[in-house]
């Protein structure tokens, strides 16, 4: 991505020729059984190698499928094309069932940018649009994405966010509405479907509260797995009845950054002239006790296949 333009501002590229390592997978496969299974894929933001090598590592010890995921926030950093690349050459040594899925993709050149780059999984995020823009933008998407066989995962609702440094979702909450969660599925035919139901993107300031009889609802209205973000800093309890009542995906982001953050911090405070390379190996363990706290909440350990 050239400094300071938008991937946005790309023209969209051709999807021909597409070929992903076969060690990532569509997303679906991983969440269709957690679905059916009553526990969760996690889904990982991932920003460089040395991440998603932690990532994969917790996840070959603890025999769990797993789902990286970049996005807009990300993508200053390591564009599609290369995070993609990252992720292929650290997921070969590894037999982990895996995803490689876009966060949040802000408009439709970012989506075509990573199935081109090999996402196995996209997400078009058009939840704060009208809900006929979000139908018919999602429909293309599910479109495209069909010739190759990825996963699409759209939302309904608007997933809020609770702090400044966040950078995902919008800037404030609506709920989902369980019989328009029923359309919006049936009339875009996405794979997984995000909603809001009292999650917020970022560190909670205050425990959030979730509304279990809406999740109810939408579970018995929509035939597709159900995504939550905001994981971080949810209460346990809310996560395992989320998971009963059909969340078959989390997504973790923010307690990752805040563990290489604080790490990082110590680490620079007490040896301010250390070797970089050093100090930054020294924010892994910090993430691996993130990443592994995350498979056993979600029941995802074992379930590796």
């Amino acid at each position: 991505m050239i400094a300071g333009r938008h991937l946005c501002q790309r023209p969209t590229p051709s999807n021909t020729g597409v070929k992903w390592n076969m060690r990532f997978v569509p997303m679906h496969e991983l969440l269709q059984p957690a679905w059916e299974g009553r526990y969760a894929v996690p889904s990982f933001c991932a920003w460089n190698a040395e991440v998603t090598e932690t990532i994969f590592q917790v996840a070959s010890d603890m025999q769990a499928p797993v789902i990286l995921m970049s996005g807009p926030g990300e993508f200053p950093l390591n564009p599609p094309d290369t995070m993609a690349r990252i992720s292929r050459a650290v997921a070969e040594k590894y037999n982990i069932p895996a995803a490689l899925h876009l966060d949040h993709g802000d408009c439709p050149q970012i989506v075509a940018a990573c199935l081109e780059a090999g996402y196995t999984s996209v997400m078009l995020d058009y939840s704060t649009r009208s809900f006929e823009e979000n139908v018919a933008a999602l429909k293309a998407v599910v479109a495209k994405a069909r010739l190759i066989g990825a996963t699409v995962e759209g939302e309904i609702g608007s997933v809020g966010r609770v702090d400044d440094s966040t950078t995902e979702g919008a800037k404030t909450s609506t709920l989902t509405d369980p019989s328009e969660a029923a359309r919006y599925a049936e009339m875009t035919g996405v794979h997984a479907l995000a909603v809001s139901i009292g999650n917020a993107h970022g560190i909670y300031t205050k425990l959030p509260i979730f509304d279990f009889d809406r999740l109810e609802k939408i579970r018995k209205a929509v035939g597709v797995p159900l995504v939550l973000h905001g994981g971080s800093g949810t209460q346990p309890e809310y996560i395992r009845r989320a998971v009963s009542l059909g969340m078959a995906k989390i997504n973790v982001a923010s307690e990752l950054c805040k563990a290489f953050r604080d790490t990082y911090a110590q680490q620079h405070a007490t040896t301010p002239t250390g070797w970089l390379p050093t100090l930054l190996g020294a924010t892994r363990p910090a993430i691996a006790k993130v990443v592994e706290r995350w498979f056993v909440l979600s029941g995802a350990a074992g379930k590796a296949k």
